[in-house]
């Protein structure tokens, strides 16, 4: 099995004999499958169809796709806004006014190139762009999605790689923990007599019962066996994630969480500074597994 990457672009280019057009999406780490669609106007009946194209290859992630076109056939007719253009004409001569002499002169070609002065089409020539031309469109959209996935899968492998290495890593600081010799009974053992003999030198009066119940307390909080047994357990779920089929990246985000929960208690229970060193080398580890695992889909 291969992890996909939620990360990635692809593009697509097409041309007939009356438009060019070129198709780009992105996509970025999302808890859900969101897109955002850029096209150009009267081609918004579009959307339902790439939305439909989108989840029929993909789980989770931020889409924008986005479609330039540019018509190449001669018969374009060429429509100028004159409202618009007398309006920005009058402007230009009032802040040419204020500006005074020296200000440069508002050229002709500068104003037809503001957005909205110039268009080519008519609204009954972008309904039909849709009509004529949207299954050639989404043909092209369609190997740029295609494109897409394989980079998110590429990704994914690569991914794969740097997520089994930090288990493993994890693996290997659970088992430096385990034989630590700060855990061993003896260990135990002398400091619980360190810190009774310190409590008796200063003079404290304790019942002896009551003095080995708290000695017995202070055993069982210091024990982390049960920590070390479920990060063992954590270790082998996300080995398992790794093997199987489809999404996981949901499940691996809630076991990273979990992977934290029991370290940080590992360190709270430490008695001694090696194993509290183990305990913040284990949390970098889960940390760096938690920035990797936000990228798989």
């Amino acid at each position: 099995m291969t992890l996909k990457s939620m990360t990635g672009f692809a593009r697509a280019a097409g041309e007939n004999e009356a438009l060019n057009w070129v198709w780009e999406v992105r996509s970025v780490n999302g808890k859900t499958l969101d897109a955002r669609f850029r096209l150009p106007p009267g081609l918004e009946s579009l959307e339902p169809e790439i939305r439909k194209a989108l989840s029929g290859r993909f789980r989770r992630g931020n889409f924008q796709v986005s479609l330039q076109i540019i018509r190449t056939s001669r018969n374009t007719n060429l429509r100028i806004n004159r409202a618009f253009l007398d309006l920005l004409v009058e402007e230009a001569r009032h802040l040419a006014a204020r500006l005074g002499p020296g200000a440069a002169p508002v050229s002709p070609a500068q104003l037809l190139h503001i957005r909205g002065v110039v268009d080519t089409e008519d609204d009954g020539a972008r309904t039909r762009l849709a009509d004529e031309y949207g299954e050639a469109l989404l043909q092209s959209l369609n190997e740029a999605l295609d494109r897409l996935a394989r980079v998110r899968k590429e990704e994914g492998g690569r991914l794969e790689t740097v997520l089994r290495e930090q288990i493993d890593e994890i693996a290997h600081l659970v088992k430096e923990a385990r034989n630590n010799p700060a855990r061993s009974p003896e260990a135990i053992r002398e400091r619980l007599q360190e810190q009774v003999a310190r409590i008796l030198d200063a003079g404290t009066e304790l019942d002896e019962e009551r003095l080995y119940q708290e000695a017995v307390l202070l055993a069982a909080k210091a024990d982390i066996a049960e920590e070390l047994d479920r990060l063992d357990s954590h270790v082998a779920a996300a080995r398992e994630l790794l093997e199987q089929d489809g999404p996981v990246g949901r499940r691996f985000e809630f076991l990273t969480q979990e992977f934290n929960r029991e370290a940080n208690t590992l360190c709270s229970k430490s008695n001694a500074a090696s194993l509290t060193r183990t305990g913040l080398a284990l949390k970098a580890v889960i940390d760096r597994l938690r920035e990797q695992v936000a990228n798989i889909e």
